[in-house]
């Protein structure tokens, strides 16, 4: 007697005794290869790859199967740069990545694939966006691998793979040729058993012998069969995925809506008893397809932003490279983009999209930024300035020092935060998946006590009105009425240059009473100008300014000034870069956040900075503490005043226009750094409701307790710099995308395009995508509130069933869609 393998499924050759224990029973092995790639499968803990497998693996050549090999490469460091996301945190090393899986059909699969991982020791955190089949996943890098939480997803019926544009782009595409075949075929035999239909109808009318009726059902029986089998085959997927986690999604009252249906008509014909209707379940899986089809199409429409931004990177870089014969000169190389690591140089010419974020060392130009900002005007460029891979080169060549490679770069980042934020989900949404599980099984109750009720008084129809209440009320519209709404905003925003970073933002926004703004970079454009120059040396006026025989020129604060100021990032330090004397250099200096500068000079003491944190320093009277209160800055030279700058800054265009068009409807708050006199100069222009000035990092994040202790929502925004105590204590932070890296930055909101109208853009679309998923909800409860009590009182046929379920997806889809448009 021949036995088969348990790995292979191949004819055990005669005299072959070759045994594996998996899940604790003795199964045989037809080669040393095969005992090899079971026995490797079983010490790894993966045994569960032969519950989950559809078909015999290959005859073992190699320690694991083909798979198991493929998704080991990917713990690779080397391949892993590319696609994943390295960060620290109290747990540990952790790293991040985007997956795409396959086989998302519903919220249902995402929510599935989320409890299965959960489980996985070493899994941080998981998110899965059903509408862009995308996951985000972090994990410890010590505790578990990547190619452990692939195999885990292979093993509940989904693939998974890093997520990368051109794969992601590719997969849809063959996703989109799939579904069209089985719609054609579908499509195709639907319509030739709907003619045979006709031709039993009417002869039922006329009289039409026996052998003549059997012959068209057994037609329509074959033409039949490959719809069942092949057009219905991804809802018999779905179901049995669910069934193996014993978990329930729409997949399942489908799945046993369409078998039932056929069973009964094949039944019918074989035997040559009862009725037959064919073209029922032939129509209802057609109808059924369309409707997946549509949202496969809503899907790949709304995740086609963060493809295309990836798709901009350039494939290759031209790298500069010094000679080696010691020359001194350098060689163009051509290099891939990738490879490119911090600290090289490339060579960008006209026309040329940038192949990674630098800075410019040489050169000068005009680049397109519309990809990042939304802003279509190119942007100059010149040598100490930043660029950003993915924009487009203009006119000029430019020299660019490589600051990241190319997994860290800003537009990497940028698609790494919006699918974040898309992955997140509001408490109406985690509640409605929680509904929809538990409403699939009244569904299923339902369809049992309908069948049983209407058996005992209409037989006949029993059955096709059980088939209704199953398929009338399958709760699919539920499911995607919350993720299609947030990915739609996610994606209108992101065109508009506005990047959602916190999964909360959507949801929190419309529920803000009071947005509070930082001045300098976001009322103002963060661009100073050093408008004057006070000196003050021995005849000063001024007790506690310089009387130390050195007397300062205006030439000598400066270039002092500018040398404590090169050690800071604050906007009002850029003025006085330009007046940087090389030759002479700071020791010990000491920057203090939100206050100002100190360091040694030639063995003086210097402190440049604002004047509520020099005046402790300085015995002054209420005129001289007057006089020095307008000055944006002073310095110090041991502990005498000897220098006051005024700095001018210039407030942004729509700034006027935000702020009057918020006052309509919150309360607006001017939280500054800056003296309060210059912020009461400010509020004579800007119809700002309060203004604070001379406010810490810590005084500002007090004030909004303050007024959240009033009752207040407040939303923040800021530049980012010396604002994340700030950010932290707001319900929203809002930045601007000229302020601090986004790395460092803990924003929810980042303002692209540095526009403040932004801002009102922002309150519209959360305001619209909560009312849209509101409606979406209303009619997907709605819908089936009224379907239910019809379908089981048998109103509903069949047909209507499936126009009503598939009409009621699409209506959510729809109107999910609108929020793509401005």
């Amino acid at each position: 007697m021949t036995s088969n393998c348990f790995h292979c499924s191949e004819v055990v050759p005669v005299g072959i005794n070759l045994f594996v224990t998996i899940n604790n029973s003795s199964q045989v092995m037809c080669c040393i290869g095969c005992q090899a790639v079971a026995k490797t499968i079983v010490d790894n803990g993966l045994t569960q790859y032969y519950t989950v497998r559809t078909e015999p693996a290959y005859k073992g050549q190699a320690l694991v199967p083909e798979q198991l090999q493929k998704n080991k490469l990917l713990d690779e460091a080397v391949l892993q740069s590319e696609f994943v996301f390295k960060s620290d945190s109290e747990d540990g090393h952790c790293i991040e990545a985007i997956l795409t899986i396959d086989g998302i059909s519903c919220a249902a699969c995402a929510w599935l694939i989320e409890m299965q991982l959960e489980k996985l020791e070493g899994l941080v955190n998981i998110n899965v966006n059903a509408t862009s089949q995308r996951a985000t996943v972090k994990w410890l890098d010590d505790a578990i691998k990547l190619s452990d939480i692939l195999l885990a997803i292979e093993n509940i019926g989904y693939q998974a793979l890093p997520f990368k544009a051109n794969e992601a782009e590719l997969r849809n595409k063959e996703q989109s040729k799939a579904f069209i075949k089985r719609l054609g075929i579908s499509g195709i035999l639907m319509m030739q058993i709907m003619m045979i239909a006709v031709g039993l109808y009417f002869g039922a009318f006329t009289d039409m012998s026996e052998h003549n009726k059997v012959y068209l059902r057994w037609v329509s029986f074959i033409l039949a069969t490959p719809i069942i089998c092949y057009g219905a085959l991804p809802f018999y997927t779905g179901a049995i995925t669910a069934l193996k986690a014993k978990r329930l999604s729409m997949d399942v009252p489908v799945s046993i809506a369409i078998l039932l249906a056929f069973t009964a008509s094949a039944w019918a014909t074989i035997t040559q008893q009862g009725e037959v209707y064919f073209e029922s379940v032939s129509m209802f899986t057609f109808l059924l397809l369309i409707g997946k089809f549509l949202e496969f199409r809503a899907r790949s429409r709304a995740a086609q932003v963060s493809a295309n931004l990836l798709k901009l990177m350039p494939m290759t870089a031209t790298k500069v490279v010094s000679c080696s014969d010691n020359s001194g000169s350098s060689k163009e190389i051509l290099v891939a983009a990738k490879q490119l690591i911090k600290g090289d140089t490339v060579l960008i010419k006209p026309g040329e999209v940038v192949p990674a974020d630098g800075v410019i060392i040489s050169g000068n130009s005009q680049l397109n930024e519309a990809m990042l900002s939304g802003e279509q005007l190119p942007i100059n460029k010149i040598v100490n300035d930043n660029v950003f891979a993915g924009t487009i080169n203009g006119d000029g060549n430019l020299t660019v020092q490589v600051k990241k490679a190319s997994s860290q770069s800003f537009l990497s980042q940028l698609i790494r935060l919006s699918e974040q934020s898309q992955a997140h989900k509001p408490k109406i949404a985690q509640l409605s998946d929680k509904i929809a599980q538990y409403f699939v099984a009244v569904i299923l109750l339902t369809s049992i006590a309908t069948a049983i009720y209407w058996h005992q008084h209409m037989p006949e129809e029993a059955f096709w009105i059980t088939l209704s209440v199953l398929v009338a009320t399958c709760p699919c519209a539920l499911s995607l009425a919350t993720p299609t709404g947030l990915t739609c905003a996610t994606t209108r925003l992101n065109k508009a240059g506005i990047m959602i970073k916190g999964g909360h933002v959507m949801e929190t926004l419309p529920q803000i009473s009071c947005f509070a703004f930082d001045k300098t970079g976001t009322l103002t454009t963060g661009e100073f100008a050093i408008n004057k120059v006070e000196l003050f040396n021995n005849d000063s006026n001024i007790t506690g300014t310089s009387n130390s025989a050195e007397k300062y020129s205006q030439e000598q604060v400066l270039a002092i000034a500018a040398t404590l100021e090169a050690h800071s990032e604050h906007p009002i330090a850029k003025p006085f870069a330009e007046h940087r004397d090389h030759s002479i250099t700071a020791e010990h200096v000491k920057v203090f956040s939100g206050q100002g500068i100190t360091g040694t000079i030639n063995s003086m003491k210097y402190a440049i900075g604002k004047y509520s944190w020099l005046d402790s320093d300085a015995e002054l009277d209420n005129a001289q503490q007057q006089l020095l209160k307008g000055a944006s800055c002073l310095l110090m030279a041991n502990k005498q005043i000897i220098a006051a700058f005024y700095l001018e800054d210039k407030i942004r265009d729509e700034a006027f226009a935000t702020i009057a068009t918020l006052n309509k409807e919150y309360k607006t708050l001017l939280l500054s750094g800056d003296s309060q006199l210059a912020c009461e100069t400010l509020t004579q222009i800007l119809p700002v409701n309060n203004a604070f000035g001379g406010l810490s990092a810590q005084d500002k994040m007090q004030r909004i307790k303050e007024l959240q202790a009033q009752g207040y929502k407040v939303a923040m925004t800021g530049d980012g710099v010396n604002d994340s105590p700030v950010f932290g204590a707001a319900h929203i932070s809002i930045a601007m995308g000229c302020g601090a890296d986004i790395t460092k930055s803990g924003a929810d909101v980042i303002l692209l395009n540095n526009k403040l109208s932004s801002i009102n853009t922002l309150i519209k679309v959360s305001h619209r995508t909560r009312r849209i998923i509101l409606q979406n909800y209303l009619w997907a409860f709605g819908y089936n509130a009224i379907v239910l009590p019809l379908a089981v009182a048998g109103y509903i046929t069949p047909y209507m069933a499936v126009i009503g379920m598939s009409a009621s997806s699409i209506l959510v889809i729809t109107n999910s869609l609108r929020l793509l448009k401005p």
